[in-house]
């Protein structure tokens, strides 16, 4: 029997070293298998469909000295919409605006930043590896299921954005100044009725870029490896309504960022991240609300002696990530 699967895409957009961004991609429906919040899940968009998103990751950082203007928040948001181009193909674009906020007396940045593209390809394995097929029942959803997902930005963003001072920060431009490309791939499989769980990998690569003051940056390649469990709390229906809980654990390796004006790599940049998810999603008819608060578990930061490297991923007191999308 044909299950009557309404997908709805879940997108997010995890935020490296308080200036990257690189959006995940998942989807879930009423039945069949669950989908985190930030953990990207293997469902593709149905055929022909469309999907509507709008996001906000807030990430709240731990302060250190009273006498500087450190970095207070940052709120990264993002719209996208996305389309069924096959039952194993779905394309994406997405727009961010990123708001980056000190306390006191700091510099402020806020604006639109680069546009993204992004196409993924799913598979799934009963008996054999296959592309996903139109009108998966309920069983056929129980099986493995996987995509390899492909993006970049464009520079579409001001690289050269100034602040207040006059000065160009690349931690707070608007663009990269060239393309930056991700590659990933995930794995799902519903383990019983209620439960799901869901891996990733996935990873995102910059250019160098010279900007208008003559100096260059080339920005780290960031590694991502994600597990999570998603597990079916409340359904009903007749009211079309779903609610799930998500436990999450996201890894995050950053290399070191290549700047001129420190003559090469600079010692203050890179490390790895094990941060920890609790979150929700809710399901009513066409519509999808996440809500997650993720946190810093385990921290190895690269820092010469002496520095907090405050305002930087892994610093965070917290960060609180909403999403909401549709379908259409």
């Amino acid at each position: 029997m044909k299950a009557r699967y309404c997908s709805l895409l879940l997108l997010a957009a995890n935020s490296a070293f308080a200036h990257h961004g690189v959006a995940s991609l998942g989807a879930a429906g009423l039945e069949g298998p669950g989908a985190p919040v930030e953990t990207s899940s293997s469902a593709t968009l149905p055929q022909g469909k469309w999907l509507g998103l709008v996001k906000l990751d807030y990430a709240k950082f731990k302060t250190y000295d009273p006498l500087t203007a450190e970095t207070d928040y940052n709120a990264y948001w993002l719209a996208g919409v996305g389309y069924g181009v096959k039952p194993w193909l779905s394309v994406y674009a997405f727009q961010p605006w990123n708001v980056k906020v000190d306390e006191a007396g700091g510099l402020d940045s806020r604006g639109p930043t680069d546009l993204s593209l992004a196409a993924v390809i799913g598979f799934k394995y009963d008996e054999r590896i296959q592309l996903v097929p139109a009108g998966e029942s309920l069983d056929d959803l129980a099986d493995w299921h996987f995509t390899a997902n492909f993006g970049m930005s464009l520079p579409s963003g001001d690289a050269n954005h100034r602040l207040a001072d006059g000065t160009i920060a690349p931690g707070k431009s608007l663009g990269f100044g060239k393309a930056s490309f991700n590659y990933g791939v995930t794995a799902t499989r519903q383990f019983s009725d209620d439960g799901t769980a869901v891996f990733e990998v996935n990873q995102i690569r910059f250019q160098r870029y010279r900007y208008d003051d003559g100096n260059s940056m080339k920005f780290a390649t960031e590694t991502r490896v994600n597990a999570a469990l998603a597990h079916r709390l409340i359904t009903l229906p007749a009211s079309r309504f779903r609610l799930d809980g998500n436990v999450e654990l996201n890894y995050l390796n950053l290399g070191k960022d290549e700047d001129s004006t420190v003559g090469g790599r600079d010692p203050n940049t890179g490390g790895d991240i094990l941060y920890g998810v609790l979150g929700m999603r809710l399901y009513k008819d066409s519509m999808s609300v996440g809500l997650a608060v993720k946190k810093p578990l385990w921290t190895r930061l690269d820092a010469t002696p002496g520095s907090v490297l405050q305002g930087s991923e892994g610093k965070e007191k917290y960060r609180f990530v909403v999403t909401v999308s549709a379908m259409f």
